[in-house]
């Protein structure tokens, strides 16, 4: 891959540790705070067809890979329509659903900007977002946090949906430190959010309200 040698702390190797993981006791909760079961009702159910995103790009290779395990972890947090179809949201539009008026039409000014989002667990006054736009040296797109406790902010938080499985699921410890982009200053991870940094907020890792 380019720019980085992609091993097995990344991708669909680290899901793989995940997956191993949680079918030890599927039906365990995914966070400390709130029961949120990693598969609903604890038997996996696969999906068994080809999923593309609306705007044509593939899926990435952990999410693949999950999917291929289970898809309950989506269908909760509406990731789908009626036929089965990804169906994803803009950023403007998952925050009104998820945390109402007025933040949602505060994200409207970037809603162009971050056009295929699909919501993940994990928050209270935050959400966890994935974002389809570039992928990363391995695949993956980014997963935000978006915070409207204070100041409304979108801020680069996992370069993946396999960092954030893995780390959600405990399995890797990244870098000490405060706030959301933390994983900024991991000697593994680093690299692939520096990635997304420069491409979503060049170089920088959040965007703050008013946004332009």
């Amino acid at each position: 891959m380019t720019g980085m040698q992609i091993g097995d702390a990344h991708g669909v190797a680290l899901v793989g540790r995940v997956i191993e993981s949680v079918r030890a006791d599927p039906g365990r909760s995914m966070l400390s705070y709130r029961t949120v079961p990693w598969v609903a009702g604890g038997e996996p159910r696969p999906v068994t067809e080809t999923l593309t995103f609306p705007s044509g790009r593939p899926l990435p290779p952990s999410l693949r890979a999950w999917l291929a395990f289970d898809a309950s972890l989506m269908e909760r947090n509406d990731w789908f329509d009626e036929d089965g179809a990804l169906a994803p949201r803009t950023l403007a539009e998952l925050v009104g659903d998820e945390l109402g008026d007025p933040w949602g039409e505060l994200f409207e000014p970037v809603a162009d900007r971050f056009g295929e989002c699909f919501l993940l667990p994990g928050g209270s006054d935050s959400r966890r977002v994935l974002v389809v736009t570039e992928p990363d040296a391995a695949g993956e797109y980014p997963i935000l946090a978006v915070d409207v406790d204070d100041l409304p902010c979108a801020v680069l938080m996992y370069p993946g949906f396999d960092v954030y499985l893995a780390s959600t699921a405990e399995l890797i410890s990244t870098a000490d430190g405060a706030g959301y982009d933390a994983i900024m200053k991991d000697p593994v991870y680093g690299a692939r959010m520096r990635e997304h940094a420069k491409r979503l907020f060049g170089g920088g890792t959040s965007i703050d309200y008013p946004f332009d």
